[in-house]
């Protein structure tokens, strides 16, 4: 166990980019460690709204996302606190190693890489060595070399065809001084269901459970677990006056089903951790929301694949609207999207939604929008005042077909440049499309 002024030793899984096969890999590990009687944090950089489910389901233990690009080192260390009591770490990163916000100044700004040096996790990289052999040696030095200072543990290496493939390959790595912590066959049912926001939510997974013991057992044969633990270490601890974010009210409906599910887990935390009640209810089973509570919150998901169900829920849209009479309402981008009077589902039918906000919105004629976002508050939403500077992140295909309500804050991507996308405001009803990390000065 590690002692009072470190967190538990830990390791980062990433890659040279998406695909690879890192998240299978991330699971088949906190299983596996698991399985050995150890207490596993996991942690996922950046942000990134599913996988962190999946990950409490591979290690029994609730998984938060770390981002060096929208937290500040007081909710960092706050963040990372959440694996007290916990053996070892095993954080998932985002994208490529080094992706990140391309700012001047600050290259890598965001990226898993900023993560693991900040926390003092070597890194583990999962590498596609697929089409190439002692190639993929280069590759790895490249990653290795690309930030001397990085600690790094070695590579593993994914979806290698045979024992001579696996023989060359390892010549490679062994020339460029790199460890080989694993070497995984290639296997066409290691992957996990997709949709258009990437993975398909950990609830929605037909049988999730018997996919992670897959992993595990696949995992364990193939890499060496001793060596991983042998390699994962930790940074001191962040100072100890952090705190979690503080919550927007005492009782707070919150909405969780399939169509509402993308809610921060630090977020909760931290309202819990405040003392606030968190009363979950499920729109699409056309349950209303509490009608003590101080605050209805609607997160991101998918509804626009329930729209249909959602238009006919009426228990759900009467008590939502007679909360709104009184008291406040916020939705974030799927959320947001219910709120509004249209949602036109991808085959253009529209559904009436809740009609407490203008939005009108559209799957049918989609477009991509992805990003981080800065919001300059113009009037108070739940939890902030007007003027309040908040982080957050953008990923959704809707797009807006009308927004005639007043804007709730001008709304920024991470290179500084203003977007269109500002959120509205209506009587107690307010809406984003970006999903809320924290206050700026957080």
């Amino acid at each position: 166990m590690n002692d009072s002024m470190t967190n538990p030793p830990g390791i980062l899984i990433s890659a040279p980019s998406s695909g690879t096969g890192k998240t299978t890999v991330m699971l088949g590990l906190l299983r596996a460690l698991a399985e050995d009687g150890l207490i596993v944090q996991p942690f996922k950089s950046g942000p990134d709204y599913i996988d962190p489910a999946f990950h409490r389901a591979a290690a029994g233990r609730a998984s938060f996302n770390l981002d060096s690009w929208a937290m500040g080192d007081g909710l960092l260390s706050a963040i990372s606190d959440q694996a007290e009591g916990a053996d070892i770490v095993v954080a998932e990163g985002s994208m490529g190693l080094f992706d990140g916000v391309a700012k001047p100044g600050e290259l890598g700004h965001g990226s898993s890489a900023e993560t693991a040096q900040r926390m003092g996790w070597p890194v583990v990289l999962v590498l596609d060595v697929g089409g190439q052999a002692q190639s993929a040696a280069a590759t790895a030095l490249g990653f290795k070399m690309y930030n001397p200072d990085l600690p790094f543990a070695g590579v593993i290496l994914n979806r290698c065809a045979s024992p001579r493939h696996e023989r060359l390959t390892r010549l490679g790595m062994e020339r460029a001084g790199l460890p080989v912590l694993g070497v995984l066959p290639r296997r066409g049912d290691l992957t996990l269901p997709e949709r258009h926001l990437g993975l398909i939510q950990a609830i929605e997974h037909p049988d999730l459970e018997s996919a992670i013991v897959g992993y595990a057992a696949f995992l364990r044969e193939h890499v060496d677990l001793e060596a991983i633990k042998l390699a994962a270490s930790s940074g001191p601890k962040g100072p100890s006056s952090a705190a979690l974010p503080q919550p927007p009210a005492q009782r707070i409906a919150l909405a969780r089903d399939a169509a509402f599910s993308f809610t921060y887990p630090h977020l909760l935390e931290g309202w819990r951790a405040a003392g606030a009640e968190i009363l979950p209810f499920s729109p699409l089973a056309n349950e209303a929301p509490s009608d003590d509570a101080h605050l209805v919150w609607l997160p991101g998901g998918y509804p626009e694949l329930h729209a249909g169900t959602l238009a006919a829920a009426d228990t759900f849209l009467t008590g939502l609207r007679k909360h709104a009479e009184t008291k406040p309402v916020h939705g974030e981008c799927g959320g947001y999207m219910a709120l509004g009077e249209v949602l036109i589902d991808k085959e253009g039918v529209p559904h009436k939604m809740a009609g407490l906000l203008g939005l009108q919105t559209s799957y049918q004629k989609r477009k991509f929008n992805l990003g981080y976002r800065r919001a300059e508050l113009l009037a108070p939403m739940p939890g902030f005042a007007q003027g309040a500077s908040l982080r957050g992140h953008e990923f959704h295909y809707s797009s807006i077909i009308e927004q005639p309500d007043a804007p709730l804050a001008r709304v920024f991507d991470a290179e500084g440049d203003e977007g269109p996308q500002t959120g509205s405001r209506r009587g107690n009803v307010t809406g984003t499309f970006f999903h809320l990390i924290a206050e700026a000065s957080a």
